[in-house]
């Protein structure tokens, strides 16, 4: 049943990308109609208009490939459904996730001159591998969430972000409440630059066997060629924090479609 899921989702990606039109969105420079819901791995507060959809594909080392589709079922809500796997690309049989994975968000208030926009939510996604020992995505899910975002115009734009979550992913016994940061820097009407900061402190123990302690630092790049289409690249732990494959940066792809139905 969640290979299908995995299939559908997939599918639906493809499929949209195909039918754009008028009302496609981007993400991405300054002419993004759209606010970011995640940057990386951090969330972010950015909610879909009412009746928006998005369909995106994340893929990673390790032949990782998690295929998500979100909608605005009201407004300022989000729902979200998700499903992917390890070894997907590449030679080999594909190691699935055990279930998929959900998410849901509601903004708490609009940006104002002197306050952040602010959301809530909660995502069951992480990132990476599923560590059946550790019972824990390599990246570990947001859980429950409070992101807040803020905009200012600086030779276009710059916006800083801030989260909080609680992780329900304990089995490895380190759990605690963690916070992110990040800012998204536009560069022309079509190119942002994004960077996070993941303080790690639900993944930090001494005796972790996942992680080194440092945090995790990564940083990205996103490009809108086409209404709706939202291309990134993206170098993730560049503090060479993981333990459970040691060495330099690795190397991510992301592919979103936005639009209104």
């Amino acid at each position: 049943m969640y290979k299908r899921l995995f299939v559908t989702l997939l599918c639906t990606v493809l499929l949209s990308i195909g039918s754009i039109y008028t009302f496609a969105q981007t993400t991405a420079g300054e002419d993004a109609k759209m606010e970011y819901r995640t940057l990386i791995d951090m969330t972010a507060s950015g909610v879909l208009e009412r009746g928006m959809v998005a369909v995106s594909n994340d893929v990673m080392p390790g032949g990782v490939l998690i295929a998500r589709f979100e909608a605005g079922i009201f407004t300022d809500m989000n729902i979200g459904v998700s499903f992917g796997g390890a070894n997907i690309i590449g030679s080999g049989s594909p190691r699935w996730y055990k279930l998929p994975a959900a998410s849901l968000r509601y903004k708490l208030f609009n940006e104002t001159l002197n306050m952040p926009q602010m959301t809530i939510g909660f995502d069951s996604q992480g990132k990476g591998e599923f560590i059946d020992s550790l019972d824990r995505y390599a990246i570990k899910s947001p859980g429950l969430f409070l992101a807040g975002s803020k905009n200012f115009a600086i030779f276009g734009y710059l916006t800083f972000h801030g989260s909080l979550n609680y992780s329900f992913e304990n089995g490895d016994g380190d759990n605690f409440i963690n916070m992110m940061v990040g800012a998204e820097k536009t560069l022309g009407s079509k190119v942002s630059l994004i960077g996070e900061y993941d303080f790690g402190f639900n993944d930090n123990g001494a005796d972790s066997k996942a992680s080194k302690g440092n945090g995790y630092l990564n940083i990205g790049v996103r490009w809108a060629p086409a209404e709706g289409i939202t291309l990134g690249i993206d170098l993730r732990d560049m503090l060479s924090n993981k333990k459970w494959a040691p060495g330099g940066a690795d190397r991510a792809l992301k592919l979103e479609f936005i639009k209104k139905i």
